[in-house]
């Protein structure tokens, strides 16, 4: 039997190639198949951030195969949480979704020295959002 995931989240950032594909990675290395992940942008870059990447690699988790992905409203509607990292007013909002924005630096530009911080406080936001989850399955359990 399989189960299916308990939330579904989008992270939505402006370029889809650093803090959105960041917490993509976290969450779905921290939680595995109990939620489904997504991330996209408003404006997608070409390629994922390099430093971004070695940040990632550096604590066990590969987004080197990510792809910067444009933001869809299909995306915003088929998830539970679309959590912004500063893409402003390009999100579309629908009713009964839990929207969030974190603020964020932007890692665009900066080594991975510079991000590491950045990575720190996404995974510190991501364990959070793990126990709301949690939490909201066990209400409703």
């Amino acid at each position: 039997m399989t189960t299916s995931p308990l939330a579904s989240v989008l992270f939505v950032c402006v370029h889809n190639a650093g803090r959105s594909q960041m917490a993509a990675g976290f969450l779905s290395h921290l939680a595995g198949d109990r939620v489904e992940v997504r991330s996209a942008g408003s404006v997608p870059g070409d390629q994922v951030n390099p430093a971004a990447v070695e940040a990632m690699r550096e604590v066990g988790i590969d987004i080197s195969t990510a792809t910067p992905k444009i933001l869809t409203t299909d995306a915003v509607r088929a998830s539970d949480y679309v959590i912004t990292m500063g893409c402003g007013d390009a999100c579309p909002v629908f009713p009964g979704k839990r929207y969030l924005d974190w603020t964020l630096e932007d890692p665009a530009g900066l080594g991975v020295e510079a991000v590491r911080p950045i990575r720190e406080e996404i995974r510190a936001r991501v364990e959070a959002l793990i126990s709301e989850i949690d939490a909201a399955a066990e209400r409703e359990a």
